[in-house]
């Protein structure tokens, strides 16, 4: 079985090895497409928190069911040959999160690719509750359903109400996720980024109102845009300490904030602008079941063109080469599916 490593930060290696051996309760899936994430692209760069190398990257999975126990056809309807993805998350059931209906908030939180191989490569074994059956839907949605999930998690945190106005900071994957939930939570989206080209794609793809190029006075672009309101929820997906410590600026007096990206640095605010808005700040951290399979159900329905949002792609065989050039941000890309 072919593995594609992160050995070191910068350092990848194409590998063989055994194929997992699928214990009891677990589902051997063969992988068929791992799409590439901001996490994936910081993992290499050495800047990924809770990381330790080697690694096989890859959380975002497009597979099908190759081995399965015969009783999980019947409780969970899984058998061989269903196109699946999994949910990452692999949490401990016992915690007071988990107690309390949250494992994505785990305190002993496992996340696949992070810190516990990934699915850059053929085949990988995991507890059958993980695997999450999409029936028919394409390849390509399959392979993001995850990136969509967290993008629904971070608006469902914001409980973003229909009539609102919503910022993003940030047009990657995850901040246009965000975006399209916003808008179909009948939220009107405001989108920001330093790039004029995600810009008009945040417009195209997700549907953004108003699009915002950060540089100059951002604070009197959305003044004017919000009529000195300001948004009444922030999200930044930039991975960016310096964007993430300005989003309370933009925020509206009883607004809310809140950090969809990870970053390994300390955050700062200045406390009386804080508490004079009275502002609610909130982390977004993985997604649940529930989201998976609402953004399943959206998918059946045509409201998340995947298509769209897959920009570039590479065969399993040509992942090193090509991971190299997508870390250029001259690439253009927005996604990037490596398919086996």
């Amino acid at each position: 079985m072919r593995n594609i490593v992160c050995v070191e930060p910068g350092a990848f290696e194409l590998r063989t090895g055994e194929r997992p051996q699928r214990k009891q309760g677990e589902v051997l899936v063969k992988v068929l497409a791992v799409g590439v994430c901001g996490t994936d692209y910081h993992a290499f760069r050495g800047k990924q928190p809770y990381f330790t190398y080697p690694r096989i990257l890859g959380h975002e999975i497009a597979g099908e069911v190759a081995e399965t126990d015969a009783d999980l056809h019947e409780s969970r309807g899984l058998k061989v040959g269903d196109r699946v993805t999994i949910m990452p998350y692999i949490a401990c059931r016992s915690c007071i999160a988990c107690r309390a209906g949250r494992p994505n908030a785990c305190s002993g939180l496992q996340v696949l690719g992070v810190h516990e191989d990934g699915a850059m490569r053929e085949y990988m074994s995991v507890p059958s509750e993980y695997v999450v059956k999409t029936e028919d839907l394409s390849l390509n949605q399959t392979a993001i359903v995850e990136p969509m999930s967290i993008g629904l998690h971070a608006v469902n945190r914001g409980e973003v109400k229909p009539g609102e106005t919503v910022l993003v900071i940030g047009a990657g994957p995850i901040g246009l996720a965000a975006m399209k939930f916003a808008k179909l939570a009948g939220a009107k989206v405001i989108a920001m980024d330093t790039n004029v080209e995600r810009l008009r794609f945040c417009r195209q793809w997700a549907g953004a109102d108003e699009i915002v190029e950060a540089t100059g006075d951002v604070a009197a672009k959305l003044a004017d845009i919000t009529g000195g309101d300001g948004a009444t929820t922030v999200f930044d997906a930039t991975g960016s300490p310096q964007s993430m410590m300005k989003t309370f600026d933009y925020a509206s007096h009883g607004g809310k904030v809140v950090f969809v990206s990870l970053v390994q640095a300390d955050i700062s605010f200045y406390d009386p602008a804080f508490h004079k808005k009275e502002l609610t700040l909130l982390a977004s951290r993985a997604a649940t079941l529930a989201e998976f399979e609402r953004v399943i159900a959206c998918m059946r329905e045509g409201l998340i063109d995947a298509d769209g949002f897959i920009t570039h792609r590479a065969p399993f065989g040509k992942t090193i080469e090509a991971f190299g050039e997508w870390l250029n941000p001259g690439s253009g890309v927005i996604k990037a599916v490596i398919e086996l």
